[in-house]
């Protein structure tokens, strides 16, 4: 694999990483928050409805795209390719691999599984909505840092010169 496509491939991993960490970023700091002030009902109803319109693609595009360049400039980096760093690339690939898509599949998406499952009107429904609003934005603060930490791995891999012989 030539050295300019893998630096291309290292750059799009670490824009990939930082845009999705932007998104949970956002709904860690005020989204998750306002969804929390509204009444019960609203606040479940709000978010099945994101969760339902998320699954588009475009966010898929980069969620799902962005794992996808993790993995192969994994591969680049474990063959020699990945230039100077790469260490620094296989840690940005892990963090965002464990932290965005395996915490996406293990802890997100089964709490949003369950939110679906429950009439937002219905007191089962607020109890689920109760832990579901702590746990969620907990594992979705997982996501924004690892997100973000992946994004500074492959920028500083990307950018940090190869050390100088004396």
């Amino acid at each position: 694999m030539g050295e300019r496509l893998m630096s291309v491939l290292v750059l799009l991993s670490a824009l990939g990483s930082g845009l999705v960490g932007g998104i949970f970023f956002a709904f860690s700091t005020f989204v998750m928050g306002a969804l929390a002030r509204l009444p019960a009902p609203q606040g479940i109803a709000a978010m099945q409805s994101i969760n339902i319109v998320v699954l588009n693609p475009i966010f898929l595009g980069a969620f799902m795209g962005t794992a996808l360049l993790c993995v192969i400039v994994a591969i680049g980096a474990l063959f020699g390719w990945a230039g100077p760093h790469p260490t620094l690339v296989l840690a940005g690939a892990a963090l965002y691999l464990i932290g965005n898509i395996v915490v996406t599949m293990t802890g997100n998406v089964p709490l949003n599984n369950a939110l679906a499952a429950v009439d937002p009107a219905s007191a089962e429904g607020a109890a689920v909505w109760a832990r579901y609003i702590s746990t969620w934005t907990a594992w979705n603060h997982v996501r924004t840092a690892t997100g973000l930490a992946a994004a500074a791995c492959f920028i500083i891999a990307w950018r940090w010169p190869a050390a100088v012989p004396a």
